[in-house]
């Protein structure tokens, strides 16, 4: 289409869309500037920034906690080493951030695989730390299997859905049934209830998602109080952390509330700004300070403003994706993409919900902000992924209503 047949208006419009300046770069790295979502980049990289800080304010706390008889760990020794997986991790999430959509959905199959099998190999060559066998590896190359297997199973169920949608004799929802049940036993075996959860939660929201029928959706959210029913009576670590929900308010009842009590104190005890960063002193009495429970440590030193600002990032983290899929046509990348944000809000969530004690303890990272190497590196895997299948050709528009440059 040559701009004497697109009109006035359409003239105005070209005007402002074509390429000028550093529009003009198609080499990779520009193309890539300009077809990424910078604003779902920029919440990442807040979050990340908003995490060393926190490490920073949780670090003394924790290294006073870890320092033994014969060893002492300096104060901010979890934020120099949290700084060093950032460093590693952020170059790892523009790199996925780049690749093609075909590209990024074979990594994400082979690492779905590749990670279940570890994941199943969990409990037989695991290291076990503070009762929990989850971790594979030794010193600083250990590394949690079902973090790295969150972000390629949404791809890979995306997959598998969006094939369903070209053929719907095949059994995709019975192979996700055992795909989801298979995992689940894994991390029982752990054991490890939080990630247990947070799969279960995606497979319920793809599933969804995908457009299952109604009457099956219904039968497996109806089977929900069942498995937890069942999970309380067969399974000690859901009874316990049950237990210890239910009975938040009974101190005579024989159930340990020293973390949900230490969280809560902590959480509340700067108001509503905080006593400052470094000016926090009931983190010192809270146990995984700079893992599971930093939201509260948060809370203390920077205030319940700092967290109500953190929870309204990872909301418009979600929104934003979700929004920008509204006129997505391709199903695979509209899955695929709503699974990964679901990923993020969920576990930010589960782990809010936590700290605040309104739901049980369940040893969950608050994504981008916890320490953790395991975390942090298969994170920006997940963002890698989210911002390679949101990328979209700022010169096309895909909207219906408005003029499409196709030449005709």
């Amino acid at each position: 289409m040559t701009e004497a047949r697109m009109g006035a208006g359409g003239q105005a419009l070209w005007a402002r869309m074509k390429p000028r300046g550093g529009r003009g770069d198609r080499s990779p790295l520009g193309m890539w500037f300009w077809d990424i979502d910078r604003v779902l980049l920029l919440l990442a990289l807040l979050l990340i920034a908003i995490g060393l800080l926190a490490v920073a304010a949780a670090s003394p706390a924790s290294a006073v906690r870890y320092s033994g008889d014969h060893t002492h760990i300096a104060p901010l020794f979890y934020f120099w080493r949290q700084l060093g997986w950032v460093a590693i991790s952020l170059p790892i999430m523009f790199v996925v951030s780049m690749l093609p959509v075909p590209v990024a959905r074979r990594l994400s199959l082979i690492g779905a695989g590749v990670f279940l099998l570890l994941l199943a190999a969990v409990p037989f060559i695991g290291v076990e730390v503070n009762g929990a066998r989850r971790w594979i590896g030794v010193g600083i190359a250990q590394f949690q299997p079902s973090e790295f297997l969150k972000p390629f199973f949404v791809v890979a169920l995306a997959w598998l859905l969006s094939l369903k949608a070209k053929d719907e004799t095949l059994p995709i929802v019975p192979l996700s049934v055992v795909l989801i049940g298979g995992i689940a036993a894994c991390l029982m075996m752990q054991p490890d209830l939080g990630q247990t959860i947070i799969f279960g939660v995606l497979w319920l929201a793809l599933l969804a998602l995908a457009g299952t029928p109604m009457k099956v959706l219904g039968t497996m959210i109806g089977a929900v109080p069942v498995g937890l029913l069942l999970a309380y009576e067969f399974y000690d670590t859901a009874r316990l952390r049950i237990n210890a929900f239910l009975h938040l308010d009974d101190k005579t009842a024989p159930i340990d509330h020293y973390q949900t009590d230490k969280a809560h104190a902590t959480l509340t005890a700067g108001g509503l700004v905080g006593t400052g960063p470094g000016g926090g002193t009931m983190k010192f009495n809270l146990p995984e300070a700079h893992t599971d429970y930093i939201f509260s440590v948060i809370g203390e030193e920077f205030g319940l403003i700092a967290c109500a600002i953190i929870a309204l990032l990872f909301l418009a983290l979600v929104v934003r994706v979700f929004v920008k899929l509204l006129d997505e046509q391709d199903e695979f990348r509209l899955l695929a993409a709503a699974g990964l944000a679901t990923q993020f809000g969920a576990q930010a969530l589960v782990s809010m919900a936590v700290n605040t004690g309104i739901a049980p303890s369940k040893g969950m990272t608050l994504p981008f902000i916890s320490y953790g190497g395991s975390s942090m590196i298969a994170l920006s895997i997940a963002m890698g992924l989210l911002l390679a299948f949101t990328r979209r050709n700022p010169f096309l528009n895909r909207s219906p209503y408005s003029v499409r440059w196709s030449g005709q």
